[in-house]
């Protein structure tokens, strides 16, 4: 079978599925089930065998595990799917966040800018409609005020025309598309650099938002936010993990506590949850970090326009333009962490429904009681207790294995190594590394 006719056959299994599914009352989307479609045929459980092409009895097998697992609605296995799914579409690097952001911001943009750039305005009338139109689209671009709030407009009126005067239409009506375009992104850093001068002296800032004061206490409230998610997660795993461990530790596991099963079901999906809480925690840490930068580079440049302005009637422009223009982009950065902050708390809450199924199985009056007598153990009294040269993989017990063995304490940036798995801190930290003779 080719690629192309493979790809098609699984396409029309995920179709199959979801049809189904929805036959049955639940609504899946397409992704879902292609995930869910990747670990039943992974899983060896199932005796799918990946190396050969599938029988239409392996077909209809696949299908009903599929929809069995996407239809059975207090799933912790099934919520971890879900999370996964969840993460992957909706998490993406702090560049990529920002650069899809400016993308929108910009397609929104565009209809008002074109309208500028492609007038053949000649009378008064439309000489003055068009500075308008220009007026709103520095307020859309910059985003400091609203362009129906008749202050905002005014006070950033009065700043282009200190720079754009309304007579110098004609010259740039005369430019091609492509540098008014520049012009008017230039213009509208000149304007936001002003008035943001203009509300740090106390003589406008409509509609401004005091956005350092905003993320100084947004970001923190953040931070306490997830800590606490993590620390009740991590009292989750802690319990889940004590009362597994007693259960295989019992000869006669009937009657001795809940399902086994959805006890490790429930664990799994507890440590992927913790393992996206602390992505987002470090991408929150990160904001800080930035904020607090930004506002040591926001005072120096506010004091040296100061001192450039100070007791002037008229400075060179040579000299306060690109002052205002770095004013305007230390700005644009204290915006881009707002956005990024309202994304990741967005992502965040999303999160949490995929965690109910565990909870609402497992709640402290049902669990406790299997917990009598057992020590719950942390993370970091597992990782003591596994501490030293006694607890390591010994290399020579592998040697069949033809593999090279590596170790934290041992091996240089050995966080930096580029590991296809990314094995959680509870578990020990030894990996294996295929020698260059098999790759």
């Amino acid at each position: 079978m080719s690629r192309a006719q493979a790809e098609s056959v699984i396409k029309n299994i995920i179709r199959e599925i979801a049809h189904e599914c929805a036959s049955k009352g639940q609504a899946v989307s397409e992704t879902l089930v292609a995930f869910m479609v990747k670990a039943v045929v992974l899983d060896p459980t199932n005796e799918f065998n990946v190396d050969r092409t599938l029988t239409k009895d392996d077909v209809q097998k696949l299908i009903k595990i599929c929809v069995d697992r996407l239809m059975d609605s207090r799933s912790p296995a099934l919520d971890t799917v879900k999370m996964q799914v969840y993460f992957d579409m909706n998490y993406t690097t702090r560049a990529d966040f920002l650069e899809e952001h400016r993308r929108v911001l910009e397609s929104r943009l565009q209809p008002v800018i074109r309208e500028i750039t492609d007038s053949r305005a000649r009378t008064r009338e439309e000489l003055e409609s068009l500075y308008r139109k220009i007026v709103s689209a520095v307020l859309l671009r910059s985003g400091l005020g609203s362009p129906t709030d008749i202050a905002v407009v005014r006070e950033a009126t009065a700043a282009l025309q200190s720079v754009f005067p309304q007579t110098e239409l004609g010259t740039f009506m005369s430019l091609i598309k492509r540098d008014k375009e520049r012009q008017l992104q230039e213009l509208t850093m000149i304007v936001t650099g002003i008035r943001l001068f203009n509300k740090e002296c106390g003589k406008g800032g409509e509609g401004i938002d005091d956005l350092p004061a905003i993320l100084n206490e947004a970001v923190p409230a953040t931070t306490q936010n997830i800590d606490t998610e993590i620390q009740q997660t991590c009292t989750s795993t802690y319990r889940y993990t004590a009362l597994i461990e007693k259960m295989h530790q019992t000869s006669d596991k009937k009657d001795q506590g809940p399902s086994l099963k959805l006890l490790k079901d429930s664990l799994i999906n507890a440590r992927q949850h913790e393992a996206f809480l602390k992505i987002i925690l470090n991408d929150v840490i990160g904001c800080a970090q930035q904020v607090e930068s930004l506002e040591g580079q926001l005072a120096a440049r506010m004091e040296q326009l100061q001192a450039t302005v100070q007791s002037k009637t008229a400075v060179p422009t040579a000299q306060v333009y690109p002052q205002f223009i770095h004013l305007s982009q230390l700005w644009s950065s204290f915006q881009d962490e707002m956005v990024l902050l309202s994304v990741l708390s967005n992502i965040l809450a999303s999160l949490e429904p995929y965690t109910r199924g565990h909870r609402e199985l497992f709640t402290e009056e049902i669990i406790t009681p299997f917990l009598e007598g057992v020590h719950v153990k942390t993370d970091q009294e597992r990782i003591k207790e596994t501490m030293g040269k006694e607890h390591q993989v010994k290399p020579a017990d592998f040697i069949r294995m033809e593999r090279d063995w590596i170790f934290p304490e041992t091996t240089k940036n050995f966080k930096r190594l580029p590991l296809q798995y990314k094995v959680p801190m509870y578990t020990s930290h030894q990996y294996n590394v295929q020698s260059k003779s098999q790759t």
